[in-house]
């Protein structure tokens, strides 16, 4: 009999240290064929305790958590811009910024909802109007979670528009960079 045990170190919410113990064993299993075909075959095998493993990863994500950064996300109007939104998340890429674009069919808010809860540093928009005109807005989402704290007027936030450029398209990069890096 082989046993494979969960050594991941965390603390429960409380602070408590957690075992998880076997997350999987596996071994010999000859006379178990023969119990459903009555031939006696050789056999082994190995089986993992999916939802304790599930436990133990989301506790170590837990600890890992304020280490976790989201991509910066690209997000999609619609099927006929995808070439502008695949360049600039290939542009951000190239630069070293981890980006994706945003493929479900939701509205705008939906994609800035999914932002928000992949943790993105910034969300990048391409829509026909910046397109046309040869710029892009972004969104810095760290400036904007930290600014929310003070503002209690949904009216001033969306007049002030913290955390929001526009700049010409061709500095994408660098302005991400700047939220992303500091830089």
């Amino acid at each position: 009999m082989i046993e494979a045990e969960g050594l991941v170190e965390t603390t429960e919410e409380k602070g408590n240290p957690v075992r998880f113990g076997s997350i999987g064993g596996g071994g010999r299993y000859d006379d178990l064929v023969a119990r459903f075909t009555g031939q006696a075959v050789p056999a082994t095998g190995f089986s993992f305790g999916v939802s304790r493993l599930a436990s133990a990863l989301r506790a170590a994500a837990r600890d890992m958590a304020a280490d976790v950064r989201g991509p910066v996300v690209v997000i999609a109007f619609n099927n006929d811009d995808m070439a502008h939104y695949f360049a600039a998340a290939g542009e951000l890429r190239a630069a070293g910024i981890a980006a994706e674009v945003y493929l479900g069919s939701s509205g705008m808010k939906a994609q800035m909802k999914y932002a928000d809860r992949r943790l993105a540093p910034a969300a990048v928009i391409l829509g026909g109007d910046e397109i046309a005109a040869g710029t892009v807005t972004i969104k810095d989402l760290d400036l904007g979670r930290e600014l929310a704290a003070g503002i209690t007027d949904n009216s001033q936030w969306r007049g002030e528009r913290p955390g929001q450029i526009s700049c010409p398209r061709g500095e994408l990069v660098a302005s991400v960079a700047k939220i992303v890096r500091g830089a």
